[in-house]
């Protein structure tokens, strides 16, 4: 009974759930094919200006920036959806026999909202398991202006530490805390803020009173001699953190690699607002999708005929868009630390999820 009271009914159900699937991923194709071609232009001479780079690297470069379009693209594309379904809907006089038939505003919208929830859970899954890591994988590469690819996806790179007077360069760091593993480590010895000797070394890990690097080659400045020192500790005073920690990209990592990193943080000390922000935001970005259809309502209900049916849409449109800007707005001054990490993250889906309940509601009066 319960399902007999939320549903139209289950033909009508899966009727406008496959109208509503069809137009939101067709016009999310349409979306990522013009904007993956508009990046790809202004990206791809950056791309082939690296000696020996290819055909092959243009195409790995979309495999990599195509999820992020995709996971840009999808919310526009679930309102849009919404929107020209209500709209074809409405046209064909399918609404009119809904209400005619008994059906309360939400009963008519409850397929289309099931439907952008599955969307929000695939959103959620596609972000956390694919977009961070072609992103992480992406921000790497970009970092060596399209070069030799780094090692493996989501380790950290090109990370300085001080030491003292001394700096520490790191290109690559594997692990955490004590298993913390560094690649292509360059020492800049200085002394009184003139550069001594320049100490370089392949590999490096965590030992008890420093960190291990070698096999290690010492440039001294002074003389210009290059001499083999093998097996050296460097940078006792420096913790693992600093260089775990030194740059923590919220949009490379995965939900679960994300709280654990702002953990890390909390007990090192650091500050960790707008990192708790962004976590929350990988919630409440994909779950958006279920605001559209309740924003676009309004180009659901009313007569066809009355020639208001397109400022109808483009309110919903408006409404959308709105939805979109206060949630960047909202997004920034979280991370500025003007809102608290949970507010700037839910407060405009809780806003304008009452907004699109108060359009329902005046639609039923």
């Amino acid at each position: 009974m319960s399902r007999v009271m939320m549903f139209p009914s289950r033909t009508v159900a899966v009727y406008m759930g496959r109208l509503f699937m069809t137009r939101t991923f067709s016009i999310l194709a349409a979306l990522v094919l013009v904007l993956q071609a508009l990046d790809l232009l202004s990206e791809s001479g950056n791309i082939l200006a690296f000696a020996g780079n290819g055909d092959a690297q243009v195409w790995h470069y979309v495999s990599l920036r195509a999820p992020q379009i995709i996971a840009f693209a999808l919310p526009f594309s679930v309102l849009l959806g919404t929107i020209l379904t209500l709209i074809t809907m409405n046209q064909n006089s399918e609404i009119i026999a809904l209400k005619a038939s008994g059906l309360s505003a939400h009963q008519v919208l409850a397929p289309l909202l099931i439907a952008s929830l599955l969307v929000a859970i695939v959103s959620f899954s596609f972000n956390d398991r694919v977009v961070s890591r072609a992103t992480a994988t992406l921000t790497q590469w970009q970092k060596v202006n399209y070069g030799k690819m780094p090692i493996d996806r989501g380790d950290r790179a090109n990370v300085w530490v001080r030491d003292g007077d001394d700096l520490i360069q790191v290109e690559q760091i594997r692990g955490r805390a004590a298993a913390t593993r560094l690649g292509g480590i360059t020492l800049y010895d200085r002394a009184g803020g003139n550069l001594v000797s320049i100490v370089r070394a392949p590999h490096g890990k965590r030992v008890a009173n420093g960190w291990e690097i070698g096999p290690a080659t010492r440039f001294d400045v002074a003389s210009g001699n290059l001499s083999q020192l093998g097996t050296v500790v460097v940078g006792r005073d420096v913790r693992p953190d600093q260089f775990t920690l030194a740059t923590v990209d919220a949009d490379s990592l995965s939900f679960g690699a994300l709280k654990a990193a702002i953990a890390d943080l909390a007990d090192a000390g650091r500050p960790t607002k707008a990192l708790e922000g962004s976590l929350w935001h990988k919630l409440s970005g994909p779950l958006s999708s279920v605001l559209m259809p309740l924003l676009g309502a309004v180009a659901a209900f009313g007569i066809a005929r009355s020639g208001k049916l397109f400022i109808r849409a483009v309110i919903g449109m408006g409404l959308g868009f709105a939805y979109f800007v206060a949630d960047n707005f909202a997004l920034a001054m979280g991370n500025l630390g003007a809102y608290p990490p949970f507010l700037a993250a839910w407060a405009p889906f809780l806003l304008f999820f009452l907004i699109g309940e108060a359009v329902l509601f005046r639609t039923e009066e």
